[in-house]
C-alpha cells in the first residue's frame, strides 16, 4: 500500500482565536515611585467620587470576570505592602485602588493552535463506543505570550467529532503556597545546572530532608551573610538567585472544581516561563500501580532561553510543574511514551534542531544519553524533523506522528513506526506526508504550516487535531490500518 492510498478525512471543525476571551491580570505601571503617585491621586478623591468611579468599573467589567472584587482587593493588598500604606481606608477605596492595578489580557488574540488530545479522566455517561476527550491548545496573545488553554469534546459512536463551545469566563489557578522540595533531588538538579559550589553546598547542608521555599530563602540569606566576602559578591548572588529560580520553577497550582475546563488557563508564572508556555504535549501515562497520570512536556521561554519542562496532573484541577534536567533535557519537542518500557521511562527528543532521538531514564525528572533514531531523508523534511506528540501504542509497534520542514519552510505531518520492545529501532516510515497544508490552510500567522502536539486512536481511527498556519485548529481522521499499511 502507498501513501496515495491513504484516505485522510478533514472535518469542518475550526477553532479560531477569539479576542473576546480575556483574562484578568495584574497591571504594573512602573516602579514604586510611580505607583505611589497613582495611589496618592486616588487617595485625594472625595468618597462620593470613589463610589461613583467604582460603580462604573464594576458595571463595565463584573459580567466579564467572576469575583472581580476579590481580585481588586488582592491587588490592593499587594500595592499596600509595596508602599507600606498606613491608615484606615474604606472598602470602596481599596477596591478602586486595586482596579487601577489590574488589566485585561486577550489570551488568544493572535492564535489558537498546536493541539494535543487525551482521553478525559471522566468517561461517565459516555455512549457505547464513544469517547470523551480533553484538547489542550496553545493560546497566544499580546506580546506573543503563550499559555495553555483547554476544550472538552466527544468522539461519538458514529465517528463524528464534537468540540464543546468554550465558556465565557477565564480563570487562573491558585498557587499552592510553600510547596515542599526533596533535598536530594534539589541538590541533584543544582549539580545538573553546574551550580555545585561552596555557596550552594553550604545552603543545602543547612536544609532538612524536606523543605519549603520560605526555609530555602532564609538559609540562602544566612549563607550570603557568612561567606559573601568582598570580591565574591557577584558569584554569591548569582548562586543565590539560581537557587531561588530553580525552586520557583518547581511549583503546584490548583483550580476550583466549579470551574469549567475551558475556563482554566495555565498562564506563565515562573521566571523561566516569563514569555510563554509553548506546545504542551499531553499523554495519558500508565503508572506502575496502574493508576493513570497525565504528563505534558512543554517549552518554557523567558525571552532569551528555551527550557523544557514537565506538567503533571491526575484530574486537570491540580497541576505540578517540574523542571527537566540532564544533558538530554534540552531543545524543543520532547514527548514521553505512555508507559515504561523495560522498567524505564522513555522519551523522544530533538537534541540538535534536525534529528530525532530516544532517551531512557529511571527518573522522569532526569534524562541522559540520547540515541539517534531518525534523520531527514525525504525532500519534504530535509530542513528538520521532529515528533508531533507522544508515541501511540499499536499492535504493530509505537506509532509516532512527525513533522518535517521542506522547501519554503513548509511544514507537513508524517509518521513512522518504532519497535514495541526496542523503540530505538525504526521499523517503518512514510515516504510522503499524511497532511500537507491545503490552499485554505496556508494563510495565517505563520504561512504554510500544519502541526500537532498529539493524536489518539479510537476504534481503529487515528484522530489528529492539527493547527494550520500557526493560527487556528481543525481535525483530520484516517484509518489506522491504512497508515500502518503504507509504512516501508
Amino acid at each position: 500500500m502507498s501513501v496515495e492510498s491513504i484516505h485522510i478525512t478533514r472535518t469542518t471543525i475550526a477553532l479560531r482565536p477569539d479576542q473576546s476571551r480575556v483574562l484578568l491580570r495584574p497591571f504594573n505601571p512602573g516602579d514604586a515611585r510611580r505607583t505611589e503617585r497613582i495611589v496618592a491621586r486616588i487617595l485625594s478623591l472625595p468618597e462620593s467620587l470613589v463610589l461613583t468611579l467604582l460603580k462604573e468599573v464594576l458595571t463595565e467589567f463584573s459580567a466579564r470576570h467572576p469575583k472581580i472584587g476579590d481580585f481588586f482587593l488582592e491587588r490592593f493588598e499587594q500595592v499596600r505592602k509595596l508602599l507600606s500604606l498606613n491608615g484606615k481606608l474604606s472598602e470602596p477605596r481599596k477596591l478602586l485602588i486595586g482596579s487601577y492595578f489590574a488589566s485585561e489580557f486577550s489570551l488568544e488574540s493572535a492564535a489558537l493552535f498546536n493541539p494535543s488530545i487525551v482521553p478525559h479522566p471522566d468517561q461517565s455517561e459516555v455512549p457505547l463506543n464513544g469517547l470523551r476527550f480533553i484538547l489542550s491548545l496553545r493560546a497566544t496573545g499580546e506580546g506573543h505570550v503563550s499559555s495553555v488553554t483547554f476544550r472538552t469534546g466527544m468522539i461519538h459512536p458514529d465517528g463524528r467529532i464534537e468540540v464543546l463551545a468554550a465558556c465565557g469566563f477565564l480563570t487562573e489557578p491558585r498557587r499552592i503556597p510553600n510547596p515542599f522540595y526533596d533535598r536530594v533531588l534539589f541538590e541533584r538538579k543544582l549539580s545538573e545546572l553546574k551550580l555545585d559550589n561552596e555557596f550552594t553546598r553550604r545552603t543545602i547542608d543547612r536544609l532538612e530532608q524536606s523543605f519549603n521555599l520560605k526555609e530555602l530563602q532564609r538559609q540562602v540569606s544566612e549563607v550570603l551573610k557568612q561567606i559573601c566576602e568582598p570580591g565574591r559578591e557577584k558569584e554569591c548572588r548569582h548562586a543565590a538567585k539560581a537557587m531561588r529560580v530553580l525552586a520557583e520553577s518547581n511549583y503546584e497550582v490548583q483550580f476550583g472544581p466549579e470551574q469549567e475546563l475551558s475556563e482554566r488557563i495555565i498562564f506563565p508564572s515562573s521566571p523561566s516561563q516569563r514569555n510563554g508556555i509553548e506546545d504542551a504535549r499531553f499523554v495519558r501515562f500508565q503508572s506502575d500501580d496502574g493508576a493513570p497520570v497525565y504528563y505534558a512536556t512543554f517549552t518554557a521561554y523567558d525571552g532569551r532561553v528555551v527550557m523544557p519542562g514537565l506538567m503533571e496532573t491526575s484530574d486537570f484541577l491540580r497541576f505540578r510543574f517540574i523542571t527537566l534536567n540532564g544533558p538530554a533535557a534540552r531543545n524543543k519537542g520532547m514527548a514521553i511514551f505512555p508507559r515504561k518500557i523495560n522498567g524505564l521511562y522513555a522519551m523522544l527528543s530533538r537534541q540538535d534542531n534536525e534529528n530525532l532521538y530516544v532517551v531512557f531514564s529511571d527518573n522522569v525528572h532526569f534524562w541522559y544519553e540520547p540515541k539517534l533514531i531518525l534523520a531527514p531523508a525525504f525532500p519534504w523534511e530535509m530542513v528538520q524533523i521532529g515528533n508531533c506528540g507522544s508515541p501511540i501504542e499499536t499492535e504493530a509497534g509505537w506509532l509516532v506522528l512527525s513533522h518535517g520542514v521542506g522547501p519554503m519552510r513548509q511544514y507537513a505531518i508524517g509518521a513512522f513506526l518504532l519497535d514495541k520492545d526496542d523503540p530505538a529501532k525504526v521499523i517503518g516510515r512514510l515516504r510522503e506526508p499524511l497532511i500537507r497544508p491545503t490552499e485554505e490552510e496556508r494563510h495565517g500567522y505563520v504561512p504554510n504550516v500544519v502541526y500537532t502536539c498529539g493524536a489518539l486512536v479510537h476504534r481503529g481511527q487515528l484522530i489528529i487535531p492539527y493547527a494550520y498556519a500557526d493560527h487556528a485548529t481543525s481535525f483530520a481522521t484516517v484509518a489506522l490500518d491504512e497508515v500502518l499499511g503504507a509504512m516501508r
